[in-house]
C-alpha cells in the first residue's frame, strides 16, 4: 500500500479517470485529481504534496509552466511529467532546466508508473527530512557559536574571579598572625606561611618534605592511626584539635606552646585525604594568663585554710564543752556552722589539689600495698550512708589478700571513695551497688556498678571536666571537682578512667592501672 498526497493534473478527464481507477486497484491512497492546472495551484497553496504528476501539453497552462510554479511552493516535492513521444526531447530538456524527478511517456506501463510513484514519494520524504536536518544543524551551529562566545566570556570571567580569590587568599595566608602549614598525605610539609616560619626559625625551603613531627613536639596523638589517615582524620571527622604541643625555634631555641587545628582536604571520590591543612596558634599569652589565674586561686585558697582551721577548731571547743556547757539550740546552731566550715575547707582543699595536678607540682608518693584491703576500708566507711538509704553493697573481688600493687595509696583511696560515694548518692533507696576489683596480666581493674537513674549520653563527655556537677537532669551540691581529680590521679598513674551508662538502668565507672601488680620477687626486694 502506498500512502501519500499525490496531485494528478491532466486536462483530459479520461486520463484523470484512468489514474483514479489505477489508484483504487493498486490501493494507493491520498490522490487528488485536477483537470485544470490553475485549480491545482490554488489547492497547492494550502496543501503540501508528496508527489505531483502533470501532463506536458495543456491548453490552459503548459505542464512545464505549472510544475515551475509548484516548484516554487515545494522545492522538495517530487514531480513527474507525462508526455507523448513527440515531446520527449522537450521533456528531457525540462528535467534538466526545472529539476523534475521523472518523465513518463504515454501510454505508460502501469508497473513502471507505480514504481515511480512509490520512489517519488520516498524521495520527497527523504528530501524533506534532509532539509529539516540541515535546518537543525544550522540552528545548532548558531547556538554553538553563541555558546562558544559565551563560554569564552564565562571562562575569562571565572579566571578573573579565581585570580582575585587567589590573591586575596595569598594575602590572608601571608599576613595571618597564626601559623599555617600544608601537609601531603604522608604528613610531610609542603608549604608554610611567614608566621609559621617565624615560629620554626627557618623558611619553607629548609623544612620542605620533612615530617610534621620534626617541628611540632609533645602532641599526645599518633601521627598515623589504625583507621588510616594522619592523626586519625577520616571522612567521619572534619578536623581535630591538637593540644599540649610546642614548637622549638631552631635559631633561638625557644619552645613556643601552641594549639593546632588540623583538617583533611579530600579530592572528589577519594576515600582518604589528599592533603592536610593546619592552623598553628601561639598560646603563650593564654598559658601565662592561666598560670597567673591558677597562682591567684592557689594563693587565695591556701590563705583561706588558716582562718578556716581556726574557726573549725574554735567551734569544736564550744561543742565538746571545753568552753562551758551549751544549750541544745546552741549546739544545733554551732553544729551547722561547723559543718558549713568543714564543707568550705573541703572545697579549698579540692581547689588546691586541682592546682597541684594542673601545675605538675604534685608528685605521686608510690608504695607497695594490697589493693583489696584498701577497697574494703573504703567500703566500710560508706556502709553507714548506704544503710540509711537501704542500699545493698556487694564486693566482687577475684584477687587474694597477698596481691600487691605499686601506686599512690592515698590518691587511689581518694578516687575509690569518690566513685563509690557518687554511686551511693545517685542510687535510689533500696538500690544495689556492685564494686568489682580484679587483676589480669599485671593490670588492676576497679569498677563500680549501680542501678540508679543513669546519665544522658550528651552529658558523659563533660563528666570528667572541671566543675561538672551531675547531669542536665539532676545537679549535685558538690564542688564538681571529684571526677576531675579522679581523672587527673588515674592519668598521673598512666591509667585510664571511663564511664558506661544507660538512662533508667544505671551507670558503671571503671579505672584501669597498667603494669602495677607486683610479682612475689619484686615485693620481697621492696620489703627487704
Amino acid at each position: 500500500m502506498i500512502n501519500g498526497r499525490i496531485v494528478v493534473v491532466d486536462d483530459e478527464k479520461m486520463v484523470t479517470s484512468a489514474f483514479k481507477t489505477l489508484f483504487k486497484v493498486e490501493g494507493i491512497e491520498g490522490g487528488e485529481f485536477f483537470n485544470s492546472p490553475k485549480e491545482a495551484l490554488e489547492y497547492l497553496k494550502t496543501n503540501t504534496p508528496d508527489l505531483i504528476i502533470s501532463d506536458y501539453m495543456m491548453p490552459e497552462m503548459k505542464g512545464l509552466e505549472f510544475l515551475q510554479e509548484a516548484k516554487k511552493l515545494y522545492p522538495e516535492a517530487s514531480m513527474i511529467l507525462l508526455t507523448g513521444y513527440a515531446d520527449k526531447e522537450n521533456a528531457i530538456k525540462a528535467i534538466n532546466e526545472v529539476g523534475l524527478y521523472k518523465y513518463i511517456e504515454k501510454p505508460w506501463d502501469n508497473d513502471d508508473l507505480i514504481m515511480n510513484i512509490r520512489n517519488g514519494i520516498e524521495r520527497s520524504h527523504l528530501l524533506e527530512n534532509l532539509r529539516e536536518k540541515i535546518k537543525e544543524l544550522e540552528e545548532a551551529k548558531k547556538q554553538l557559536e553563541i555558546y562558544s562566545t559565551n563560554l569564552e566570556e564565562l571562562v575569562a570571567e571565572r579566571t578573573h574571579d579565581l585570580s582575585e580569590a587567589n590573591q586575596k587568599l595569598s594575602g590572608i595566608i601571608s599576613h595571618c598572625a597564626d601559623g599555617i602549614v600544608i601537609l601531603d598525605n604522608e604528613g610531610k610539609i609542603e608549604q608554610i606561611n611567614p608566621a609559621c616560619e617565624n615560629l620554626v626559625g627557618v623558611d619553607v625551603s629548609a623544612i620542605a618534605q620533612r615530617p610534621f613531627t620534626q617541628i611540632v613536639k609533645g602532641c599526645k596523638i599518633d601521627m598515623i592511626s589504625d583507621e588510616g589517615g594522619l592523626f586519625g582524620l577520616n571522612s567521619d571527622n572534619s578536623d581535630i584539635l591538637l593540644k599540649d604541643c610546642y614548637i622549638a625555634n631552631s635559631l633561638s631555641g625557644a619552645r613556643t606552646p601552641v594549639e593546632i587545628n588540623l583538617a583533611a582536604i579530600y579530592s572528589e571520590n577519594d576515600e582518604l585525604p589528599e592533603k592536610y591543612v593546619g592552623v598553628i596558634r601561639d598560646i603563650t599569652s593564654q598559658k601565662e594568663t592561666e598560670r597567673l589565674r591558677d597562682d591567684f586561686i592557689a594563693t587565695l585558697t591556701h590563705d583561706l585554710r588558716t582562718p578556716l582551721l581556726a574557726a573549725i577548731q574554735t567551734l569544736k571547743f564550744f561543742l565538746d564543752g571545753s568552753l562551758g556547757e551549751l544549750q541544745d539550740k546552741q549546739k544545733v546552731l554551732l553544729s551547722t556552722m561547723l559543718q558549713s566550715n568543714e564543707d568550705l575547707l573541703g572545697l579549698v582543699n579540692a581547689l588546691l589539689e586541682v592546682y597541684r595536678f594542673d601545675s605538675g607540682k604534685l608528685e605521686l608518693c608510690k608504695t607497695i600495698f594490697a589493693p583489696k584491703a584498701l577497697v574494703e576500708q573504703c567500703i566500710d566507711e560508706l556502709i553507714p550512708l548506704a544503710k540509711n538509704k537501704g542500699i545493698n553493697l556487694e564486693f566482687d573481688c577475684n584477687i587474694d589478700d597477698k596481691l600487691e600493687i605499686y601506686a599512690d595509696k592515698a590518691e587511689l583511696k581518694r578516687v575509690i571513695t569518690n566513685l563509690c560515694g557518687n554511686a551511693v548518692n545517685y542510687t535510689n533507696k533500696d538500690g544495689h551497688i556492685k564494686i568489682i576489683l580484679k587483676a589480669q596480666s599485671g593490670d588492676l581493674i576497679f569498677s563500680v556498678e549501680d542501678n540508679g537513674n543513669g546519665i544522658p549520653q550528651a552529658d558523659i563527655p563533660n563528666l570528667f571536666m572541671r566543675f561538672s556537677q551531675g547531669t542536665s537532669r539532676k545537679r549535685s551540691t558538690g564542688t564538681g571537682l571529684g571526677l576531675y581529680l579522679s581523672r587527673q590521679i588515674i592519668e598521673a598513674h598512666g591509667g585510664k578512667i571511663w564511664v558506661e551508662s544507660k538512662l533508667n538502668k544505671g551507670s558503671e565507672f571503671t579505672f584501669l592501672l597498667t603494669d602495677v601488680v607486683k610479682a612475689n620477687e619484686e615485693r620481697q626486694v621492696a620489703n627487704g
